[in-house]
């Protein structure tokens, strides 16, 4: 199996990551719906904001 973007570590800035989130929306809504570029692009979107929650829950005060 070939290395995929949403197998390589996120970068810990929520700054990096809203930019990487765009990207993926990007590519998930150009996909034709039901392929498998789109079901991967959702499945990195989701992996970023999970991650995004994960460094808003840290800060002090916590964003959320």
């Amino acid at each position: 199996m070939t290395s995929t973007r949403s197998e390589r570590p996120l970068p810990n800035d929520r700054a990096s990551l809203m930019a990487l989130h765009r990207e993926a929306r990007g590519r998930r809504d150009a996909a034709p719906l039901e392929s498998e570029e789109r079901a991967a692009a959702m499945e990195e979107v989701g992996r970023i904001e999970v991650h995004i929650a994960r460094i808003e829950r840290a800060m002090d005060p916590p964003r959320v």
